[in-house]
């Protein structure tokens, strides 16, 4: 009966992780969709392809906060179940009305209510400081960044949005403060990247094929790939008629949305890995069967310290974060037209300099979350970022009345989730033992 209902919410997992995809393929296409970039049916094809891509960029970082979202001695299967089911049935809901809710807070929400229901609030990881260097975790931080998140986006979107703008003028001062940001882009680039002596399992024989595919280092070469093509297009925008311009940043929306749905990826199909690992470490615990007894595919470790207070590294098959990553690409090829429409017109009109903007302030805010093994809404990421960008043309450009709607439904998640989560554990209690 207990393999019987893992096997269950690792199916649930993987549906809740494609309806992630098609809810949340919004924030990836809405913006080219709407400047015509690319056709709908182009534009999924676009986003899906890199957010599978994402699988060999990123690591397991916020897979692991997700995983201790509630402490997994103290919890059963059915919380698990009641914390998937709750996530599914409020993002289906959000999805029909068109919502662009967040599928990563209603994860969390329901898998915090649902640990609540059964053991009550020290079920829950709340906070927990992190080791010298790191961000702290726990919900707590997770509720913080539901502010943070979209504040970042739309700092660092109005602040490209400012800088394209003073660049498209016939000054000296916008072409050496580009100049200057690409020396200290490259610098600081350069200060994080792990070479080969500092690799711990190299992939590869060349020294160079390993630190350019190094995950760690991929992470930031696109960072610096990002920051060094708008530096370009802002040197040379002066020079260029409107005409010109337009067609120059309607290719430049290729590389901002790629770069957001590949972020979009590593961020969101991260979260589905960390129940499914949790999922398997519960069934472990109580189920009583030993690790060696458990087939190869059913190997997984949370990181975590022994009772000498050494490190252990975690692990997983790698069979969860393929099947995670090829569920959420899945999903965003189905789209989610609904949602779209608010995202791409409803929030402030949408130009391709509007959506350059938007879209690589949103990749950076996520990479930059993602770094530090924090789970954000890629909802939220990119709705604060088409706010800044569209802040430049006045606050009035901004469509509040529809902002704030968005904003009611970002603090209704969590609870809402929670709560339903609670309700549906009960109801399971009667009839799973």
């Amino acid at each position: 009966m207990t393999l019987t209902l893992l096997f269950v919410i690792i199916g649930l997992a993987l549906i809740f992780d494609y309806i992630n995809g098609f809810h949340d393929a919004a924030n990836a296409i809405a913006t080219i969709v709407a400047t015509k970039v690319l056709t709908p049916f182009q534009a999924v094809l676009w986003a899906a392809f890199f957010n599978f891509l994402a699988y060999w960029v990123f690591g397991f970082g916020v897979a692991d906060t997700v995983a201790k979202t509630a402490n997994t001695m103290e919890i059963n299967l059915v919380v698990i179940l009641a914390g998937v089911i709750a996530a599914i049935i409020w993002n289906l809901f959000t999805w029909w009305f068109g919502i662009p809710s967040s599928s990563s807070h209603t994860l969390i929400g329901g898998f915090a209510g649902a640990a609540v229901a059964h053991a009550g609030l020290s079920a829950v990881n709340w906070y927990q400081s992190g080791k010298a260097g790191e961000m702290p975790t726990g919900v707590l931080v997770i509720i913080g960044f539901i502010i943070l998140a979209p504040f970042i986006g739309a700092i660092i979107s109005y602040f490209i949005s400012i800088w394209l703008l003073h660049s498209s003028k016939k000054s000296i001062w916008p072409k050496l403060f580009t100049i200057t940001l690409i020396v200290v882009t490259a610098l600081y680039i350069y200060s994080q990247l792990k070479f080969y002596g500092e690799i711990k399992h190299p992939r590869f024989e060349s020294h160079v094929l390993s630190v350019v595919l190094e995950p760690h280092n991929i992470k930031w070469l696109l960072v610096a790939f990002i920051v060094l093509s708008i530096s370009f297009f802002c040197l040379i925008f002066s020079s260029l008629n409107q005409t010109q311009s337009t067609a120059w940043l309607r290719k430049m929306q290729l590389l901002s949305s790629a770069s957001f749905s590949l972020g979009h990826g590593g961020n969101d199909s991260q979260k589905v890995m960390g129940i499914i690992a949790a999922a398997v470490v519960v069934y472990i615990h109580t189920s009583g069967v030993a690790m060696a007894g458990l087939p190869s595919w059913l190997h997984v470790i949370l990181p975590s310290k022994d009772a000498a207070g050494n490190e252990i590294a975690g692990s997983m098959p790698s069979w969860i974060p393929l099947a995670c990553y090829s569920a959420i690409a899945a999903g965003t090829l189905s789209g989610g037209w609904k949602i779209v429409k608010t995202m791409g017109s409803k929030i402030t009109k949408v130009t391709p300099f509007e959506g350059v903007t938007a879209e690589t302030a949103g990749a950076l805010t996520l990479y930059f979350t993602e770094h530090l093994k924090i789970p954000v809404s890629t909802t939220h990421t990119i709705t604060g970022s088409i706010i800044g960008s569209g802040l430049t043309k006045g606050v009035s450009a901004v469509k509040w009345g529809v902002t704030v709607k968005l904003i009611w439904a970002w603090v209704l998640t969590i609870p809402v989730s929670a709560v339903l989560a609670a309700i549906v554990y009960y109801v399971l209690s009667f009839f799973i033992k």
